[in-house]
């Protein structure tokens, strides 16, 4: 009989990992879940940061999560680090599951040496990112974020910095860098607003439909919204850096739900300050949670949110659910399988 660990968190915790779960036990799969621990979402978020910085090493595990981990074959998490002491003390293991696209905290290396098969859960918080992207855009362009606030303050105020040019986005271009999950939800939206929709993706392949793929520097020079869709490596990190902003056009706006390593931070605010193009809307940031002395936060052209693009109910409490399914397949000898290190499954 397999066993299987799931390590639950503050976003999704033990009761969604049993029932999501559950439907392995038929199967002959004995679950044990336990509880990585941080008491608001907000330490959590910091931990993963540092994770997502410095590797599965940065942040260790209390010793009840870690410890006597020899017996189980396999093991699902969605952002506890597991790093090469667990891995190793996992004697046994032999797929690891992580409830996210991202595995940046597993050490992928160690397993792949040891033979364990790592999966993700591609797609699981698509939808909600895509929603979120779209609401980020309308708030941006048509200035919802900040005449709320003005509203909230006793100011009916209705001049903004880009009152002289706020579009709709029917027959607008709109560049999506990247086209996977996310960005093809996003792409479809887009559609039914009625705008033209570009993508820069040179890993895609295969019918991308209504949307129009080009090179990157194209879809800078034409868009009048640039949304950032694409994964983090050490080939993306800052993907869009001040060259590239140059290229975009001074009324356009960039969107970026994804992950901040992929812009130039530095280089953007100095964009934004110079209103060099028209504005900004931005969910994940290098330094969370954002400083008081933020520059971000002394810009009148910029609609932030505190990293909170994925975070639905119903992401959390389907990827377990989702992975559940990828698991069952491979226990049935059943394909496909998201596998992200090349090692078939041994179970």
């Amino acid at each position: 009989m397999p066993r299987l660990l799931a390590i639950s968190d503050t976003y999704i915790p033990a009761g969604f990992m049993e029932q999501g779960l559950a439907s392995l036990e038929p199967l002959g799969v004995a679950i044990e879940v336990r509880r990585w621990e941080h008491s608001t979402l907000v330490e959590l978020q910091q931990a993963n940061l540092a994770i997502e910085k410095g590797g599965p090493e940065a942040v260790p595990l209390p010793p009840e999560v870690a410890e006597n981990v020899a017996g189980f074959d396999i093991v699902v998490v969605q952002f506890t680090p597991l790093s090469r002491r667990f891995i190793e003390s996992a004697t046994n293991l032999k797929v690891i599951g992580v409830l996210r696209g991202g595995t940046e905290n597993v050490d992928v290396a160690c397993a792949t040496q040891r033979g364990i098969c790592v999966l993700n859960t591609p797609g699981r918080n698509a939808r909600a990112v895509a929603e979120c992207t779209m609401g980020l855009i309308l708030a941006e362009v048509r200035n919802l974020a900040r005449s709320h606030a003005c509203l909230k303050r006793g100011d009916w105020r209705r001049s903004f910095p880009n009152s002289d040019a706020i579009p709709e986005l029917y027959e607008k271009t709109v560049g999506l860098v990247g086209f996977g999950a996310v960005a093809r939800l996003v792409a479809g939206y887009l559609v039914a607003f009625g705008s033209r929709v570009l993508a820069y993706d040179p890993y895609f392949s295969g019918d991308s439909g209504p949307v129009r793929l080009v090179d990157l520097e194209t879809l800078l020079r034409q868009s009048d919204v640039v949304s950032i869709h694409a994964r983090l490596t050490e080939e993306s990190r800052h993907l869009i850096g001040p060259r590239q902003l140059a290229l975009m056009k001074p009324t356009a706006v960039l969107v970026n739900t994804a992950r901040s390593g992929l812009v130039d931070e530095q280089a953007l605010i100095r964009a934004l300050q110079e209103r060099r193009i028209m504005g900004a809307a931005l969910d994940v940031f290098d330094t969370e949670p954002l400083p008081p002395d933020h520059p971000l936060l002394a810009l009148d052209n910029v609609t932030i949110t505190p990293h909170l693009a994925g975070s639905t109910i119903d992401a959390f409490r389907n990827s377990p659910r989702l992975l559940a399914e990828h698991l069952a397949r491979l226990l049935r000898g059943e394909g496909p399988l998201p596998i992200v290190n090349g090692v078939s499954p041994r179970l």
